[in-house]
């Protein structure tokens, strides 16, 4: 009797056990343990705006294993930003190799699915952070508010163009999540509060690339430029296609121009009148909140299904700012070695 006792009692830890692996709650393992490996995904490896996540990775990195928690982050994601494949592949060999957690900015919010679901499967985490992710076995999202600054680009617009004129958005590409809402935000703001500001195209993509971004843009300057009073374009990329294919035909300057994310020829090009204001997120948290929030889930902490951090508009007038400056020149040294 002692023996039946002992064997059912056993095979109860057991089957606990396994319904905690189970329903995604860390394992008294994982809340105990002092090292964790956690992969960080980005869309693209290029531009400055990835940089910054990583760096911010690093510096969540350095606090916990000041605290005593040694955290190892493997950053590794496509050198393209529309290269779906390779961040899919990317993510299904992290699966493989048995890792912590995943930290992930989906390149579609709808072909990351799968491999995020296979992910859960095999008790692997995912934090999504900058794009979101049509699924529901995430932990977190932890992002920039992109309708929010979808909309401060349009008031931006609006104010300077003394609430009348004719505008272009040149959208980033199909399936980016963030990218979708910065435009959505852009487009409503207008409608709601600019009514006399008339959207004369919205349906143009730039693609992945500056140069892709750049024919996209002489394209659209060709066709609509001599109506033209305004142009928002919603990323690094498209920001910068648009700006080199207004400077190429001497019209930088001449029409209103907003753009999205941080580059230095962006505050060259702001300082001489050539661009009138950019969106800017904080990439360096973004990347801190999504290692720092998926850790302490392995923690057994509790965490924010969703993470803000941050979104401003740089302009000519607020630029030298001390609030300004740390966003535009972040200590990326200090973090990448």
């Amino acid at each position: 009797m002692r023996k039946l006792t002992s064997f059912l009692l056993t095979f109860s830890i057991v089957l606990l056990s396994l319904a905690c692996n189970q329903s995604g709650t860390p394992s008294s393992t994982s809340n105990t343990a002092k090292k964790f490996t956690i992969a960080v995904i980005p869309k693209g490896s290029t531009h400055e705006h990835w940089k910054s996540v990583h760096a911010g990775a690093l510096k969540a990195a350095q606090e916990f294993a000041a605290a005593g928690t040694e955290v190892e982050v493997i950053w590794k994601g496509p050198i393209r930003e529309d290269d779906r494949e390779q961040q899919i592949q990317t993510v299904e060999g992290f699966i493989s190799q048995g890792i912590s957690g995943i930290v992930l900015a989906p390149l579609d919010s709808r072909a990351l699915v799968r491999p995020v679901d296979e992910a859960r499967r095999a008790n692997i985490p995912t934090v999504i952070f900058d794009s979101g992710l049509e699924s529901k076995e995430i932990i977190s999202y932890v992002s920039t508010d992109n309708e929010q600054g979808g909309r401060l680009a349009a008031d931006r617009m609006g104010e300077l163009l003394s609430g009348k004129g004719k505008v272009l958005l040149l959208r980033y590409q199909e399936g980016s999540a963030s990218t979708e809402e910065r435009e959505r935000g852009f487009i409503e703001q207008l409608k709601t509060k600019y009514p006399n500001v008339e959207m004369i195209s919205s349906d143009q993509y730039a693609g992945a690339t500056r140069d892709t971004a750049k024919r996209a843009s002489e394209n659209l300057l060709n066709r609509f430029g001599n109506e033209l009073q305004g142009i928002f374009t919603p990323n690094e990329s498209s920001t910068a296609g648009m700006l080199l294919a207004l400077q190429d035909i001497d019209r930088a300057g001449k029409l209103i121009f907003v753009g999205f994310d941080k580059s230095a020829p962006f505050i060259e090009a702001m300082r001489a009148g050539q661009m009138h204001g950019f969106v800017v997120q904080n990439p360096i948290n973004m990347g801190y909140l999504g290692v720092k929030t998926m850790v302490e889930h392995l923690q057994g902490k509790p965490v924010e299904k969703q993470v803000d951090t941050g979104v401003e508009l740089v302009t000519p007038e607020n630029v030298d700012q001390p609030q300004m400056q740390a966003l535009l020149h972040p200590p990326l040294d200090q973090y990448l070695k």
